[in-house]
């Protein structure tokens, strides 16, 4: 062989055989951002929980009362959590309102019932319903315009605004003008006392 051929073999094996990467290496960066990840979701859940207890004045929720009339309304859909009313963002996490879940609402004389599998119920009686409006977000959920429909309603001293999306979107329209109706006779009701 002459010293071109074995310098050529040699650039060519050079060539070849590239450095692997260390498993030791990969497996630290990996644990490491599992650890990141468990440190950063921590974070949050703390957060979650000190939201709670910031919101600890907000008296229970009323159940249905047993009995209730005869339906006006009623949708399935999604309900989208509950924030101070006027201000989006301000998420209530209190008392399970935080937690996004199906939702059956059934609006009757006496209020609004809402029915959430595997979260708290709640009801709104009629007399704290203050109207309904359609709009396009509610904190940490963004749907088109009118694609919402917001209840706002009276729960101890705080006014509540409450997301609901129906299965059917064109329903919400409906719903928005039986609410606002309720409100006018309650509120005319209440003036001629």
């Amino acid at each position: 062989m002459t010293p071109a051929v074995i310098q050529l073999a040699a650039e060519a094996a050079e060539r070849q055989s590239a450095e692997v990467t260390s498993f030791g290496a990969r497996m630290a960066w990996v644990v490491g951002l599992a650890v990141f990840v468990a440190f950063v979701y921590w974070l949050m859940r703390q957060g979650w929980k000190w939201r709670g207890a910031l919101q600890n004045d907000l008296p229970a929720l009323p159940a249905a009362p047993d009995g209730l009339p005869e339906h006006r309304l009623a949708l399935t859909g999604r309900y989208h959590g509950s924030t101070t009313a006027g201000q989006w963002l301000d998420r209530i996490v209190a008392h399970g309102l935080g937690v996004r879940s199906r939702v059956e609402l059934t609006l009757t004389d006496a209020g609004l019932d809402v029915v959430r599998p595997g979260a708290n119920d709640f009801f709104v009686p009629a007399a704290q319903l203050r109207g309904a409006r359609l709009d396009k977000g509610i904190a940490g959920k963004v749907l088109t315009e009118g694609g919402l429909l917001v209840v706002t309603w009276a729960h101890g001293d705080k006014l509540i605004d409450s997301g609901f999306r129906s299965d059917r979107a064109a329903e919400h329209a409906a719903w928005v003008e039986a609410i606002n109706d309720m409100n006018q006779s309650i509120t005319t009701e209440g003036a001629e006392r």
